[in-house]
């Protein structure tokens, strides 16, 4: 029985070298960039110091399952997002207390204040009978009854 000879290149040894040494630039590539992604993204989700040198460990040493341990245990919300969310609770909690604002500075103000603190526009007049603080559209004072024209003079 006639046996099949296959010819291998002289060179296949340099051949392989090269092969190997481009599939492990590629994966270090690819463990440097889950790195440094992990890295930014840890920092916009936690200030702490401790944590972000955690996570980026974790994805150093254990790789791709690292790298989706990390998925499951990051923080749901980056700090901005954490922000912005803090903005809007305050911004409802200021409505839900009936506490205004000013309408020409947007500052908050109280609802006796007849004066803004930070613009000096004019919020509110004091009823001449009663001392009360009075809105500007009024036409009367709802404390002692006196009618527009007498809280004008």
């Amino acid at each position: 029985m006639p046996t099949i000879q296959i010819k291998l290149p002289a060179n296949l040894g340099l051949i392989l070298q090269v092969l190997a040494a481009f599939l492990g630039a590629y994966l270090l590539a690819i463990l440097l960039g889950m790195v440094i992604w992990t890295f930014r993204d840890i920092r916009a989700r936690s200030a702490d110091i401790f944590t972000q040198l955690l996570a980026t460990l974790l994805v150093l040493l254990f790789n791709l399952p690292g790298l989706f341990l990390y998925f499951i245990l990051r923080p749901r919300e980056t700090l901005n997002e954490t922000y912005e969310r803090s903005l809007a609770e305050e911004a409802l909690l200021r409505e839900i207390k009936g506490q205004s604002a000013c309408p020409k500075c947007s500052e908050p103000v109280e609802p006796d204040y007849l004066l803004c603190p930070s613009c000096h526009a004019e919020l509110r007049k004091r009823c001449p009978g009663c001392q009360r603080p009075l809105e500007l559209g009024w036409s009367m004072c709802p404390y002692c009854g006196r009618p527009a024209s007498d809280l004008r003079a």
